[in-house]
């Protein structure tokens, strides 16, 4: 049977393409007695019910998931934070690390708007930066209009399928268009046929960018840990997770915990201290969580 990666679900169908051809395919009813519920990014399988028609008979295993947006397999996130208007957020930036990390998507920072920054506020951030790099994340700086961005941003996008998050106003639908200028275009089809008069997205679509998939999505609307357990936290923190094996006990939540190799490291400016802060913030809420309890057969 043929298979195919459905790269976009709109009004009921999901679009499959395989050898570059689409093929707008329904869900098997059977889904959704299973709890299975087709997600873009995923491969399947499905067959041909005629001329016109498709079902989806299989979703093939995820590497991972998420809920808000619904999407699966994907390999990285560009965290799109602007230093100002709307000012830069170390702690909303720690919270989409964890999130996504803890999902297995890498995360690429991508700083926007560093022209209008004062000095100050430039010489913090490089500081900062400075310390994510040395710890393994991609950064990418740039200009409110940037025309060199695409050229920038390709690289990191080829091989990859790729979805943008950040904070609300730092330009991210900018930042699609100008990797995609196809797509105010596409957006207002789409919009046009749902009867609607201007564009917000609202379906979840790959898209191909060089050699790349980048996601054109509704945004990130959950950022909870709900899926989250505290010892799976202090791996979300890849420099906490690379020094765990120093402390005195094993499984150490970096706490209260005698022998803490990170919270020494923090000490002495090793570990970013405000990253620590935000940890400690996280397993709290983590730990606060209400129970959650099996539900009944």
């Amino acid at each position: 049977m043929p298979e195919g990666q459905i790269r976009k679900a709109l009004s009921g169908f999901y679009y499959v393409k395989q050898d570059g051809a689409w093929i707008p395919c329904k869900g098997r009813g059977v889904f959704r007695k299973r709890g299975i519920s087709p997600l873009v990014g995923d491969y399947v399988t499905y067959t041909r019910d005629g001329d016109n028609d498709a079902t989806i008979t299989e979703v093939h295993v995820r590497k991972n998931e998420l809920v808000r947006p619904p999407i699966a397999n994907i390999d990285q996130a560009l965290l799109v934070f602007s230093l100002v208007e709307p000012d830069f957020s170390a702690h909303l930036l720690d919270r989409f690390i964890a999130v996504i990390e803890s999902v297995g998507i890498r995360p690429i920072i991508c700083l926007t708007k560093i022209d209008l920054a004062e000095e100050e506020d430039l010489h913090r951030s490089d500081r900062m930066m400075s310390y994510y790099q040395k710890i393994g994340y991609d950064v990418i700086k740039t200009f409110v209009d940037d025309s060199s961005l695409s050229e920038q941003l390709k690289p990191f996008l080829a091989g990859k399928t790729t979805v943008l998050a950040g904070q609300s106003g730092v330009g991210k639908s900018t930042l699609l268009n100008t990797l995609i200028p196809e797509l105010s275009l596409k957006t207002g089809e789409i919009s046009e046929a749902l009867g609607r008069g201007r564009h917000t997205t609202r379906h979840v679509e790959l898209i191909e960018v060089g050699d790349g998939l980048v996601a054109d999505t509704p945004g990130f609307s959950s950022l909870d840990f709900d899926h989250v357990e505290k010892e799976e936290l202090r791996d979300t923190f890849i420099e906490m997770a690379e020094t765990a094996h120093e402390c005195k006990f094993r499984g150490c939540l970096h706490l209260k915990e005698p022998g803490c190799a990170v919270k020494e490291k923090v000490e002495t400016g090793e570990i970013l201290p405000h990253r620590y802060e935000h940890y400690v913030q996280f397993l709290k809420e983590i730990i606060d969580r209400k129970p959650r309890y099996p539900k009944n057969d």
